[in-house]
């Protein structure tokens, strides 16, 4: 999922295993990023890119592709901004949900859901706060506590 208001911009699909950080996108709105894909755009590459990009520097900055993440997509946080980690009684580095709060057009639709059932939209992250893509679609089931509860106990012996 990539939030309405990246759309007009280069996108692609996130991969299972990839280092993602929050970023600011020339439209003002934070989404996911590759380090990789921002390095490369901030590297100069001669006098001619240096003029372009003093010219016009959003032209270079949309070379920046935003990385969608599918609804349902575990990640990695890590570094937990301090003020969540005080709010929402977090640990450093947690295992997050990605999630769609709203279908509804020219809103801010895409969150982050935390083990402890609280949400948050990527628009409250800072920049740079990295992230690792662990599992993109729901094909591998979450073990969920009481799938733990032997189904013998249920039963009347």
């Amino acid at each position: 999922m990539c939030d309405y208001s990246l759309e007009g911009l280069p996108n692609r699909l996130a991969v299972r295993g990839e280092q993602l950080v929050t970023h600011r996108f020339v439209t003002g709105s934070i989404g996911m990023a590759s380090p990789l894909d921002i390095a490369a755009a901030n590297e100069r590459r001669g006098w001619w890119s240096a003029l372009r990009c003093w010219l016009n520097p959003r032209a270079e900055l949309n070379r920046i592709p935003a990385v969608c993440i599918p609804p349902g997509a575990r990640l990695r946080m890590s570094s937990v901004p301090e003020n969540l980690r005080k709010g929402y009684d977090l640990r450093s580095v947690e295992e997050v949900a990605f999630v769609q709060l709203s279908a509804d057009a020219y809103r801010y639709r895409d969150a982050i859901r935390f083990v402890n059932g609280r949400k948050e939209t990527l628009q409250a992250l800072s920049e740079g706060v990295p992230f690792e893509v662990l599992l993109l679609d729901m094909s591998e089931p979450e073990l969920q506590p009481e799938a733990l509860i032997p189904v013998f106990l249920d039963q009347a012996f």
